[in-house]
């Protein structure tokens, strides 16, 4: 049985149209910043689970999706 594709809770795709006009409104955002002497930072797009977990609540702390090792698959699932 094929298994439907789907994306995490929360989350959503953009079209390309979408894309077009996030771009375009980000751009101006980014060049307004510059204009005024900002310069862009990277930070990472995940987190420790110590910093967030407990901090919403039971329900909060069952929304958060957690990046396992790979020898952690099944012992920590139940977390």
């Amino acid at each position: 049985m094929a298994v439907k594709p789907s994306i995490p809770k929360g989350t959503r795709d953009f079209s390309p149209n979408e894309v077009a006009q996030r771009n375009y409104i980000f751009n101006i955002l980014k060049s307004s910043f510059e204009l005024y002497g900002f310069q862009p930072i990277e930070t990472p797009s995940f987190e420790n689970s110590e910093t967030l977990m407990g901090k919403y609540g039971e329900e909060g702390d069952r929304l958060i999706f957690k990046i396992l090792n790979s020898g952690d698959y099944l012992s920590k699932t139940s977390e």
